[in-house]
């Protein structure tokens, strides 16, 4: 997978494999597929369309496409694009899972030019962890260091 370009992280890329294409092109993106998704899916459920729109304005965003043009997964990373990204929201729609699409887009993500030299990478799952470890991810080494503020029912509030 050729990375020819400079390490921005505005940079768009995009790379072909049979008929499917990942691409970090914003304007690719199916918001409504994206937030249909995501409000379904247990990390999200309930969220609102303007969350996720914003979320996916402050992230370097990453699109699977079937050979129609249509949507089939994504990704995002949060970053300084110096030291720490984490990794969200990684999804391949169902009906395409079992090719090996979630595995080429973590390939992708990790070779990203703009997400190379990170000190450190987080993610949350409750399900991928076989995926992830195939990318050097571990559990939490030392869980005493780390504390989080979250808030499980936030998407609830939101609703009018």
């Amino acid at each position: 997978m050729p990375f020819t370009q400079a390490a921005s992280p505005n940079t768009i890329v995009e790379h072909r494999r049979d008929q499917f294409l990942i691409s970090t092109n914003r304007a690719r993106l199916d918001l409504d597929m994206i937030h249909t998704f995501l409000t379904s899916c247990y990390w999200a459920k309930g969220i609102s369309r303007e969350i996720v729109a914003r979320s996916i304005e402050h992230s370097l965003c990453f699109g699977v496409y079937d050979g129609s043009g249509a949507q089939i997964g994504f990704a995002r990373v949060v970053s300084d694009f110096a030291t720490v990204a984490y990794l969200g929201d990684v999804f391949i729609l169902e009906s395409h899972r079992g090719r090996g699409l979630s595995k080429w887009m973590m390939e992708f993500i990790m070779r990203h030019p703009a997400l190379q030299g990170l000190r450190r990478w987080i993610l949350l799952t409750r399900d991928a962890h076989g995926l992830y470890a195939q990318f050097g991810f571990t559990p939490v080494k030392a869980p005493d260091r780390y504390m989080e503020l979250h808030d499980p029912h936030v998407y609830d509030l939101e609703q009018p």
